[in-house]
């Protein structure tokens, strides 16, 4: 057998080497990317989702429905008695449910979306000639659209508080007057249709949607988050901005106030105190604050930042401009007095101010917080944003 030199043996070594380094790299196949790869930290939508159904929507579920009982009885005692006492109880329990509301209705989301919850609910101005219609066919149906202005807190509104110019008026319709019993048979319908509707959105939430809520993780426009995200922007541009102030003021009727159009316009020195607190809601929610607690948790403020969103004019941490923005609208909104009916009538620039400070907060959520989150706006509107 013939000796190899150390020249061949090393020419031979290298390229034995070269043959089982190409080998190996055709035969293990690529892994590709890696298929969990990490997060950035804050931005596990799930968490968010966890935090935002168990420490605000449930719990903000859980004492509307407290208020919503405590107004359904006061409701039946009034029915079955009316006399001042139990007219002054209704009255206080459908101010407290009434508030309560607009802790809620921001979640138009999953069950409330399904069920149109904000429409049997909160449906303004009232349509008094309507209800007096309905008194008198005893049959009407509402679960229909035309229905809508109807019943709820403003139709509540209306036969509790708008009835006639003094206690013993509005009484005289519940006691002595031909359609007596109709009326109080109406009544009756309305808080019935009330107490039916959000038991069920929140029998479903409670049963089966919770956890479909925090699993549907992703950000097309079927997840969570993309409807969580379009029905929080809806409320706070059409439901606050415009219900409450750029429709009632004018500022969306080609300068046209419009008085009449004011929420709880029967019971008039409630109007601010709706309105400012559908507004903290929304800044609350916003910002993740657990309902029981009053801690800030998972939510959009924390997701924003975690994902480094900036405002598209400033530059600055869009979180900071945002809630810089709610705090100016809050101070406009401090400006006013009771009733916003009034306002409208005295000092309607002030109106005009409040919207003007919210519609600035519309281009921030609807445009730069739905950009950085990559979330499709999915909802129309004709008011030119």
């Amino acid at each position: 057998m013939a000796h190899l030199s150390w020249k061949t043996v090393g020419f031979l070594v290298v390229f034995v080497s070269f043959i089982w380094a190409c080998s190996t790299s055709k035969d293990t196949p690529d892994p590709g990317p890696d298929p969990n790869p990490a997060k950035p930290e804050g931005t596990d939508r799930k968490a968010m989702l966890t935090h935002l159904a168990d420490n605000i929507i449930l719990p903000s579920y859980a004492n509307f429905k407290g208020k919503l009982d405590a107004m359904m009885t006061k409701s039946e005692a009034f029915a079955a008695k009316p006399d001042k006492t139990t007219l002054t109880d209704f009255r206080q329990a459908w101010v407290d449910a009434y508030t309560e509301w607009q802790k809620v209705e921001l979640f138009d989301v999953g069950p409330a979306e399904a069920q149109t919850l904000r429409y049997f609910f909160n449906i303004y101005p009232a349509n008094a000639t309507g209800i007096e219609e309905n008194i008198v066919s005893g049959t009407a149906q509402l679960d229909v659209p035309a229905s809508y202005p109807k019943q709820g807190f403003p139709a509540l509104d209306y036969l509790i508080n708008g009835l006639g110019e003094s206690d013993e008026a509005i009484l005289v319709r519940y006691t002595t007057a031909a359609d007596a019993a109709k009326r109080i048979a109406y009544l009756k319908r309305v808080t019935t249709q009330m107490k039916t509707v959000f038991t069920a959105v929140q029998t479903e939430w409670t049963t089966t949607y919770r956890d479909k809520f925090v699993n549907a993780t992703g950000i097309d426009v079927n997840s969570s988050t993309s409807k969580l995200v379009n029905g929080y922007v809806l409320h706070y541009e059409r439901y606050i901005r415009s219900g409450k102030f750029g429709i009632p003021s004018g500022a969306m009727a080609n300068g046209t106030p419009a008085a009449d159009k004011v929420e709880a316009f029967y019971k008039k020195d409630l109007s601010l105190t709706l309105a400012k607190t559908a507004h903290q809601a929304a800044i609350d929610f916003f910002n993740g604050k657990d309902v029981k607690t009053g801690q800030e948790g998972p939510g959009f403020k924390s997701y924003l930042n975690a994902l480094g969103a900036k405002d598209s004019q400033s530059g600055k941490s869009l979180v900071d401009v945002i809630n810089a923005q709610f705090e100016a609208s809050k101070a406009k909104l401090n400006t006013l007095k009771p009733s916003l009916y009034d306002e409208v009538k005295t000092n309607n620039a002030a109106m005009v101010a409040v919207y003007t400070e919210m519609q600035k907060a519309v281009r921030m959520l609807k445009v730069d917080m739905t950009s950085a989150m990559s979330i499709t706006i999915t909802y129309a509107d004709n008011d030119g944003d």
